[in-house]
């Protein structure tokens, strides 16, 4: 997966992937325009499909919560276990600056700053596509070694998405 065609972000969530020691799938796709087509593009289902987003929690303290697809944050449990009253969802700008990646590419994997990742306790049950740095780039890994690879505090955070 290296070449031209990949981008700067791609090839730093590539090389953070490589010397986490995970044993991981590169896949590349097209532009999707939901969760059920990302997860029929990389083969899994909905809920195979894990978002990494950032939150604040004050000045300069940021988080990355691994969301899996269908599901949505559970706030009152996320501020209990992180002992805040108060969390954030920054604006783009603020997002990229703070990871390095723009919206739809972020994931902890080579983000210019090493936040603290929380990961929804589904995370780890079975294989997962984890975005990898770029659109339409995701990397499967187990969820259980994606988990111990970020260091990530695991709890059930988050609830299933309203229905439509």
């Amino acid at each position: 997966m290296t070449g031209s065609s990949e981008s700067a972000g791609e090839r730093r969530s590539r090389e953070a992937l490589e010397a986490s020691g995970l044993q991981f799938e590169l896949v590349r796709h097209g532009p999707v325009s939901s969760l059920e087509e990302a997860a029929q593009a990389r083969g899994l289902r909905p809920d195979q499909v894990i978002k990494s987003l950032v939150l604040r929690r004050g000045d300069d303290d940021y988080l990355f919560v691994l969301v899996p697809g269908g599901r949505t944050i559970a706030w009152p449990r996320l501020r209990a276990l992180l002992g805040v009253s108060r969390l954030s969802m920054p604006d783009r700008d603020v997002a990229r600056e703070m990871t390095g990646y723009e919206r739809g590419t972020i994931t902890p994997f080579g983000s210019t700053r090493p936040w603290p990742v929380v990961a929804d306790e589904r995370v780890a049950a079975g294989p997962v596509s984890i975005g990898a740095g770029g659109h339409g780039v995701a990397a499967t890994v187990d969820g259980a070694a994606l988990v111990r690879a970020l260091g990530a505090q695991v709890a059930d955070v988050t609830d299933p998405e309203p229905a439509r």
